[in-house]
């Protein structure tokens, strides 16, 4: 039993030590919405390779993936990908940049658009091979306000997974070991 424990602790702080991804909720509680500040919401965010961006949208929204040309002039009749079903999950599987926009190009012209600089993981880079750096922050300052009486947790409260589920996990398994052994 104590080799068992050994093994699995050692797996865990291998895992806790190596994964970095987590999961925004775009806009935070306020979603994938017009009236969501989506550039001040990206501002401080830094993405990654393995990151999770989770939009959340009534049914007058959707979120359609396009290049950097159709982000610039909110043009959604050429998009790579369109999402409609109101709870979208899109994992950043590579560094780079992406671009979404909502469907409804007024929407998009209304500041409904959100740029994504995907970072390299470097967990997963090989030992001494150069790093991507993505470009600096593009987004421009919004001319919406948020009102002061709604104020919203940050992102920093909508992170998921990474290191601390790892830990939690461990904790959990030593807890169930620690109480098997007792019965």
């Amino acid at each position: 039993m104590g080799k068992l424990v050994l093994v699995f602790s050692l797996v865990v702080l291998g895992l806790a030590v190596t994964c970095k991804a987590a999961t925004y909720m775009v806009g935070d509680n306020s979603g994938w919405d017009i009236s969501t500040d989506i550039d001040t919401w990206a501002q401080d965010k830094t993405f990654a390779v393995g990151d999770v961006l989770m939009f959340q949208y009534s049914s007058s929204h959707s979120v359609d993936e396009v290049k950097k040309e159709d982000f610039d002039s909110c043009n959604t009749t050429n998009v790579l990908r369109t999402f409609t079903t109101g709870n979208t999950t899109v994992s950043l599987t590579n560094p780079g940049t992406r671009y979404f926009v909502c469907g409804n190009k007024l929407h998009c012209l209304g500041g409904m658009k959100l740029q994504v600089n995907v970072a390299s993981n470097q967990a997963d880079s090989p030992t001494g091979a150069p790093q991507a750096h993505p470009g600096g922050n593009i987004s421009q300052p919004s001319s919406k306000s948020n009102n002061p009486a709604s104020l919203i947790p940050t992102s920093a409260g909508s992170v998921y997974g990474g290191r601390d589920s790892i830990v939690m996990a461990f904790l959990g398994f030593m807890a169930t070991l620690s109480w098997a052994v007792q019965v």
